[in-house]
C-alpha cells in the first residue's frame, strides 16, 4: 500500500514536472486585447466582415489586419469602443461602403469579341481586357458573384449598382475585381481621393480645380434627386452657393458636348440650382463628420482656403478654429466680390452650414498683431493653415496716384463692403467721372459697383486688348450692356491733379502689340509722341494684388518661413506642406491671386496633409496625382453621334433694372431648364460617352 502510494504520489510528480516543461516550451502568448475586443464587437459571428466569427475579427483588428469599424452589425459605436481599446483615432471607426465610379457599361467600345469563361479575373488576363478603355469595368459582375448581401446588382446600362443600404463594406466585391474600378471607402476616405492617373474621369471633372465629380451630380439632377446632387458636390466643394455664382467654370471648357455642339453644358448653373435648391427648401441637409480625434488645428484666414480646409478638418474629426482679421468670415469673397455678383446673406448662410459642423472662430484678430505662430502653438494647436489671402494691392509706381480721390481696387471694394454691411460708417467719395486701370476681374467689379453708385461716366483702361482681359468674358459683356466704356492699349503714365490736390486728370500712352511674353500674350509696346489724357474726377487702380506677409516680422520661429520672390508662402504644390512642418497653406496666400475654386481645391489638399500630419502618417504626394493634368487619351478632336441641343440661357435683371441697386443681376434657372439642361450631358467618363443625350 505504501509503494503504491510512493508510486502515484513519484508519477504525479513527473507528470507535473513533464507539463511545467510543456508549459513553457509550447506556451502561446494571447494579446490581452483580443478578448476586449471580441466583447466590444456584437457578437453575431455571422461572418459579414469577411472573417469567421468575432473572434477571428478581434485577431484581425488586433493584429493590424482589420480597422475598428470591422464589425457589420456593431455600426459605428462598436467601432469607436475598438479604437478605444486600441488607442487609435476614433476617427478612423467609420462604416465603408462600397462604390463603382465607372459608368461606362455598354457604352464602352469593345476591341474584340470574347467567348471565354465569364469571369472578369479571366477576362482581364486577356489583353488586359476586351473593352478599348484599359480601366473600364469588364462588366461580367465578379462583384455581384462575390457579395453575400445582395447589395451588387448589374445595372440596366451594362455596369455595377451598389445598393448603399444593404452594403455592409466587408469588401468582398472590391477583392473580385481586376481593375479596381469597385472600392470600398469610409467618409474620410472619399473625402480625402484625389484625381489619379489611372481613376475613370470625365474631361470635366478632370479639369475642376476642386476636382467634382460633374457627371455623377449632373446625372442626379436629371434624375430628380437634388439632395443627392447637393452630397454629391460637398464631398469636395463646401462654397456650392458661392462657386454656383462666382465660378468662371473652366471645366465647360473641356464639356465634350461642347466640342460638337459648340456649346458646353451649362455645368455651373446645375451647380447654382441644387445648392439654390437647399437653400430655399427651409432645411439643411445633414453632413455627417467624423468622431472627435481631439486634434486641435487653427486655420488663418477665414476665405474660400480657409472655410474649405477648416470644413474638411472638422468633417475628419478634428477640432478647429478659425481666426480673422475681419468682422466677418469670407474674406475675399465677401469684401472683394459685390453684392450683385454674391449676396451676402447668401454667402453668410453657407458659412453658417460650416460652422454649424462644431468649427470655432475668433474675428477681427490679426496674425503677427493680436496673435502669433508661437502663441498657438503654445495653446496646444498642433498643426496651423496659412490663408491669409491676397489683400495687399499692387501699386502703378507712377507720379500722382497718391492724389485725393485715388484708391487701390481691392481698398475701394472693401470700403464699401465693410459701409454696406454696418461694418464701417466711413464715407467713401463717388466721383462723376470715373476711370479704373486693369483688366481682371477685380477691374470689372469696381466698374459695375461704380455704376451702381451713380457714376455717371465710367471707363476701363487696360494696356492690352480686350482679348487678352484675363477677366470672365460674361463679367466684360455685362459691363458693357450697363455703359462702361473701355480704353484698350493706354497705358497709365500720371495721375495730375487740381489746385486742391484732387485727381483731375489720366495721362496714357496708347500702344500696340509686339511679340508673346512668358504668358503668351502679345507684349504691348509705347507708342512714341502718342500722350493722352482723360478727364476724370475719380481712380481706380486694380492691376492686381498679393499676400501681406509682414507678419513674419513677428517671432523668432516665424522668420525662418520661406517666402517666395512674388511675397507668397513657399510650399510643396503636391501637399501643400511650408518649410516648417506644422505650417500648411493654400489659396492666394501661395498662388498669388486666383480663382475661388483654386482656393477651394487648395484648402481640401491642405486638409488631407494636415490630417496625415495630425495621425502621424508620411505627408506625401497623392499617388500618380492626376492635379492640373489631363489623361491625353480622354481629350478628343470630336464627338461622332452627338445631335446638337441648345443650351438654356442664364436668366437675369434688365439691364435698366440691375443698375439702379445692388440686387443679384444673374438669377438661378428654373427646375425644368434644370432637368432639360441636365439631359444634355452627355454623362461621359474616360473614353466613353452617351451618344443619345
Amino acid at each position: 500500500m505504501l509503494t503504491a502510494l510512493i508510486f502515484m504520489l513519484g508519477l504525479g510528480a513527473v507528470c507535473g514536472l513533464i507539463l511545467s516543461v510543456a508549459s513553457k516550451v509550447f506556451y502561446v502568448y494571447e494579446d490581452p486585447r483580443i478578448a476586449e475586443v471580441e466583447s466590444a464587437l456584437a457578437g453575431a459571428n455571422c461572418g459579414g466582415c469577411g472573417f469567421a466569427g468575432c473572434s477571428a475579427a478581434a485577431v484581425a483588428v488586433v493584429s493590424g489586419q482589420a480597422s475598428p469599424g470591422v464589425c457589420i452589425v456593431g455600426g459605428p459605436e462598436s467601432a469607436a469602443k475598438v479604437a478605444a481599446i486600441m488607442g487609435m483615432d476614433p476617427g478612423s471607426a467609420q462604416a465603408p461602403v462600397s462604390q463603382n465610379e465607372c459608368l461606362g457599361g455598354f457604352r464602352a467600345d469593345d476591341k474584340y469579341f470574347y467567348n471565354g469563361v465569364g469571369s472578369c479575373r479571366a477576362l482581364s488576363l486577356v489583353y488586359g481586357g476586351k473593352r478599348t478603355c484599359r480601366v473600364g469595368c469588364m462588366g461580367l459582375g465578379d462583384c455581384i458573384k462575390a457579395c453575400a448581401f445582395d447589395a451588387v446588382h448589374m445595372g440596366p446600362d451594362g455596369y455595377p449598382v451598389v445598393d448603399e443600404v444593404k452594403c455592409v463594406g466587408c469588401g468582398a466585391c472590391e477583392k473580385a475585381c481586376p481593375k479596381s474600378i469597385i472600392t470600398v471607402r469610409t467618409m474620410s476616405d472619399r473625402l480625402l481621393h484625389f484625381n489619379q492617373e489611372d481613376d475613370p474621369l470625365a474631361p470635366c471633372q478632370q479639369t475642376c480645380p476642386a476636382e467634382i465629380n460633374i457627371p455623377k451630380y449632373i446625372s442626379q439632377i436629371r434624375e430628380g434627386d437634388y439632395e443627392g446632387a447637393v452630397h454629391t458636390i460637398r464631398e469636395r466643394n463646401p462654397l456650392l452657393l458661392t462657386c454656383g455664382r462666382v465660378c468662371p467654370h473652366p471645366c465647360e471648357n473641356y464639356c465634350r458636348r461642347g466640342i460638337e455642339d459648340d456649346e458646353a453644358v451649362s455645368i455651373n448653373q446645375l451647380k447654382r440650382f441644387v445648392a439654390d435648391y437647399e437653400m430655399n427648401s427651409g432645411k439643411r441637409i445633414p453632413i455627417p463628420c467624423a468622431p472627435d480625434t481631439g486634434k486641435k488645428v487653427a486655420v488663418i484666414g477665414g476665405g474660400p482656403a480657409g472655410l474649405t480646409c477648416a470644413y474638411f478638418l472638422r468633417r475628419l474629426g478634428h477640432d478647429v478654429t478659425i481666426f480673422d482679421m475681419m468682422p466677418k468670415l469670407g474674406g475675399m469673397v465677401r469684401y472683394g466680390i459685390p453684392e450683385y455678383r454674391l449676396p451676402k446673406e447668401v454667402l453668410q448662410w453657407e458659412i453658417d452650414g460650416i460652422l454649424g459642423l462644431g468649427v470655432k472662430t475668433q474675428l477681427n484678430v490679426k496674425l503677427g498683431t493680436d496673435f502669433t505662430i508661437n502663441s498657438l502653438i503654445a495653446s496646444g494647436y498642433e498643426a496651423v493653415f496659412l490663408g491669409i489671402g491676397a489683400w495687399k494691392d499692387y501699386s502703378l509706381g507712377v507720379e500722382g496716384e497718391n492724389l485725393e480721390g485715388c484708391y487701390t481696387g481691392i481698398d475701394f471694394l472693401t470700403r464699401f463692403a465693410r459701409k454696406q454691411q454696418g461694418d464701417s460708417k466711413e464715407n467713401i467719395y463717388i466721383g462723376k467721372k470715373c476711370a479704373v486701370v486693369g483688366g481682371g476681374n477685380t477691374a470689372i467689379d469696381c466698374v459695375r459697383t461704380l455704376i451702381r453708385l451713380g457714376a455717371e461716366e465710367v471707363s476701363i483702361v487696360y494696356r492690352r486688348t480686350r482679348k487678352e482681359m484675363p477677366a470672365n468674358e460674361v463679367e466684360i459683356i455685362a459691363a458693357e450692356h450697363e455703359g462702361v466704356k473701355f480704353h484698350f492699349l493706354a497705358a497709365p503714365v500720371k495721375v495730375i491733379g487740381d489746385e486742391n490736390g484732387r485727381v483731375s486728370q489720366l495721362e496714357y500712352l496708347k500702344m500696340e502689340l509686339g511679340e508673346p511674353d512668358a504668358s503668351g500674350r502679345r507684349r504691348p509696346v509705347p507708342v512714341e509722341g502718342s500722350e493722352t489724357r482723360l478727364d476724370i474726377d475719380m481712380l481706380v487702380t486694380a492691376i492686381g494684388q498679393g499676400p501681406d506677409v509682414s507678419f513674419t516680422d513677428e517671432g523668432k520661429r516665424i522668420r525662418d518661413l520661406n517666402i517666395t520672390r512674388w511675397k507668397t508662402i513657399d510650399n510643396d504644390p503636391e501637399v501643400l506642406q511650408a518649410n516648417i512642418p506644422y505650417i500648411f497653406t493654400g489659396g492666394d496666400a501661395a498662388t498669388g491671386a486666383s480663382l475661388v475654386v483654386e482656393a477651394i481645391g487648395g484648402g481640401r489638399r491642405a486638409a488631407r496633409s494636415i490630417h496625415r500630419y495630425l495621425s502621424g502618417e508620411e505627408v506625401a504626394p497623392v499617388t500618380k496625382s492626376l492635379r492640373k493634368k489631363h489623361i491625353p487619351e480622354s481629350l478628343f478632336e470630336m464627338v461622332p453621334g452627338v445631335k446638337k441641343t441648345k443650351r438654356t440661357p442664364m436668366p437675369e435683371l434688365p439691364v435698366e433694372d440691375r443698375i439702379r441697386s445692388f440686387a443679384e443681376s444673374d438669377l438661378v434657372i428654373q427646375e425644368q431648364d434644370a432637368l432639360s439642361e441636365s439631359n444634355r450631358c452627355l454623362s461621359c467618363c474616360r473614353l466613353c460617352y452617351n451618344k443619345d443625350a
